[in-house]
């Protein structure tokens, strides 16, 4: 992977930012504001789960991610046009050595008020401490099963113990920001409701149940094991569970709370009506390529810009992209664009 190069190296080599000219905000056709940036740092993952890689990671060429030195360049100049969240995902970021020092370059940057990591978990105990200590403020952990056997089963590794570990590390360190992921699966996890809610009583986390999504290589198993939100959604209604609002620059999950319960649950509902309405997200891919969409087309180089070009085009190059993000991801009409894997984007 990337090998570590000292932050105050790279921060040397880069132009002055306070001679940056003014910046238009980052705003589509559809009048959608875009303060969110999920930031993919590798497409390499050290799982193989069963509903975006099956058979592990695929190597089809090498591919030399960004370097701290083009995310910082990315980022400010992104910052400086409204974007204030930035989410590091994979793939699994924590298979990059440089991680800690990603998370302390963007948090580094004027602007960026939250910076936020998706994980599997494999490599919290031994790094958890030293993110926070980067800057990070909060972190999405994906743990599909709270029994052994079948997280195992889901994911090709038998490491929850260690996923456990670690959250209860980043809870013990005071991150106030926890959240565990589970993709909802018919065949695997879905009688496991009740034992995730028995969880949440007492462990202060939102837990996101999130929609299984097609992909371009994945028809067969989501026909198999799609299950809609609604249906949870309708378990907390009938279980006095009340929807909260939305926090500014948060994701698209809908959040619940009860008063009886520590924890809280979201639910990301891909295939709800109006579901893009509220997007304020783009993606960039760990080679630098712009994503309008998660399941849009290919992605648009914005590599090229970063240290060659002056931040005035690689601004005008974002501004002309963004007159031409769609109104939906069209998920419904099962056009999955040029999604092949979740891992792709890291969702």
């Amino acid at each position: 992977m990337t090998a570590h190069v000292p932050v105050n190296t790279i921060f040397a080599r880069l132009k002055d930012e306070t001679q940056w000219p003014a910046m238009s905000a980052l705003m589509d056709r559809h009048h959608r504001s875009f303060t969110y940036l999920r930031l993919s740092v590798t497409d390499v993952c050290n799982f193989s789960c069963n509903y975006c890689l099956p058979n592990g990671y695929q190597c089809d060429e090498p591919k030399k991610p960004l370097s701290i030195s083009e995310i910082h360049t990315l980022v400010s100049l992104m910052a400086k046009k409204g974007i204030k969240k930035v989410r590091i995902t994979g793939g699994e970021p924590s298979v990059r050595k440089d991680i800690a020092a990603i998370i302390r370059t963007i948090k580094s940057i004027d602007g960026i008020e939250k910076v936020a990591i998706t994980t599997n978990g494999y490599k919290l105990p031994k790094h958890i401490k030293e993110w926070i200590d980067a800057g990070l403020d909060a972190i999405n952990i994906s743990i599909d099963s709270l029994d052994a056997e079948k997280f195992k089963h889901i994911t090709g590794h038998d490491r929850l113990n260690e996923v456990m570990q670690g959250l209860e590390m980043a809870l013990a360190y005071g991150m106030k920001h926890v959240k565990v992921n589970a993709v909802l699966l018919k065949e695997f996890n879905l009688q496991d409701f009740d034992r995730f809610l028995n969880w949440i009583k007492t462990t202060p986390i939102s837990l996101r149940f999130i929609e299984l999504m097609e992909t371009g290589d994945n028809q067969e198993y989501f026909n198999r094991n799609h299950v809609s939100a609604t249906f949870i959604e309708q378990k907390l209604a009938d279980e006095c569970w009340q929807l909260k609002p939305k926090s500014a620059h948060s994701g698209p999950a809908k959040e619940y709370s009860h008063p009886a319960y520590k924890g809280s649950i979201g639910l990301i509902m891909p295939y709800s009506q109006d579901f893009c309405k509220s997007c304020n997200r783009l993606r960039v891919s760990s080679v630098g390529k712009l994503h309008l969409c998660l399941f849009g087309e290919e992605g648009h180089d914005l590599r090229p810009f970063l240290l060659t070009s002056s931040p005035t085009e690689l601004s005008e190059q974002l501004d002309g992209l963004m007159g031409i993000k769609k109104v939906s991801h069209y998920l419904d009409q099962h056009k999955t664009g040029s999604t092949r894997h979740l891992a792709m984007l890291g969702g």
